[in-house]
């Protein structure tokens, strides 16, 4: 499987996981949860853990994150947890957190609890052991394993509290509304009107915004309509949160093709906003682009970038996206 020229790219996952650790413990991983001496703090150490495992890339991950932390057994000393969000099948995946656990306690001398959240389509497939055996010796990790097919009633999710309840009902509508862009769109706002009802804090909507943007993707025009139809709700509750760049980006350029008043200015405008929206998505999933992929994506037609939109999602690598 081809590793992408960053495996530290960004993407809203990412964030989420760092922003409201403590709740994304809680709700896929609640015994850890439970164990943890939250009052001790937390660190994360993801420059130490791309040291540990430079040399190890066994196939390509969605994120992956080394945290410390306190435990109410563990007394004064300090634990780690490993973390990994796998978005796609893999055949290596459980012998990399097997490799990953024992270079890691091998560094550290402290006990390392691997833990796994798996967010690819495949009902069947929930590694949760790696080992082998020989001449009587046994070596091997049983890891605890999530999966966000294991949530299939998002209207039960829609009422839980805990932010990551919406981020996985958000990739079940995903899966659910493939194909149908008004079906995704509704979804899409009825997510975004929650974020407001919940009276969170202005960085928690927008930083869960940008999850449930990033995977409910809608064609231009929809998206359009969602930002009019977010402007009028923080408007009734008062409530001017979501001026995001990629907001910014793509009405720059439909606003150049409207201010035209010609087609040739709608299309080239409808045209730079996909490009801006398409070179964020890309960005974010596979890290940064070089000048040769900008400078094709530059020459590409609306049909190709919409096709290219369509991909990037269940692409595993930045070729998957431009493949014919």
């Amino acid at each position: 499987m081809t590793v992408s020229t960053s495996d530290d790219y960004d993407t809203p996952w990412k964030e989420a996981v760092t922003n409201y650790f403590p709740e994304f413990m809680a709700f896929y991983f609640p015994d850890a949860h439970a164990a943890i001496d939250w009052s001790r703090g937390y660190e994360f150490l993801d420059q130490e853990l791309a040291q540990v495992v430079k040399d190890a890339e066994l196939g390509k991950r969605l994120i992956d994150k080394l945290v410390k932390v306190a435990s109410h057994e563990a007394g004064e000393q300090w634990v780690y947890i490993h973390i990994e969000i796998q978005g796609g099948h893999d055949t290596a995946f459980a012998e990399r957190l097997f490799t990953y656990n024992y270079r890691l306690y091998d560094k550290y001398r402290r006990p390392i609890a691997s833990l796994a959240l798996l967010a690819d389509g495949r009902e069947n497939w929930k590694p949760n052991r790696y080992g082998y055996e020989l001449f009587g010796c046994r070596m091997g990790i049983d890891f605890p394993v999530v999966k966000l097919l294991d949530y299939p009633d998002h209207e039960a999710l829609l009422t839980n509290p805990n932010p990551f309840a919406l981020v996985t009902a958000a990739h079940q509508l995903t899966r659910q509304t493939k194909g149908d862009n008004q079906q995704r769109y509704a979804a899409k706002w009825r997510l975004a009107k929650l974020l407001y009802q919940r009276d969170w804090d202005k960085q928690r909507v927008i930083d869960l915004f940008s999850v449930l943007d990033w995977m409910l993707q809608v064609p231009l025009e929809l998206q359009r309509q969602l930002w009019h139809d977010i402007e009028q709700l923080e408007r009734n509750r008062h409530m001017p949160y979501i001026t995001s760049v990629e907001r910014i980006g793509m009405e720059r350029g439909l606003q150049q093709g409207l201010q035209q008043g010609k087609l040739e200015g709608r299309l080239e405008g409808r045209l730079e906003g996909e490009l801006v929206l398409l070179e964020r998505q890309l960005g974010k999933r596979f890290g940064p682009l070089t000048e040769e992929t900008r400078a094709r994506l530059r020459k590409a037609t609306t049909e190709q970038l919409e096709t290219w939109a369509e991909r990037v999602l269940e692409a595993k690598t930045l070729e998957d996206v431009f493949g014919a």
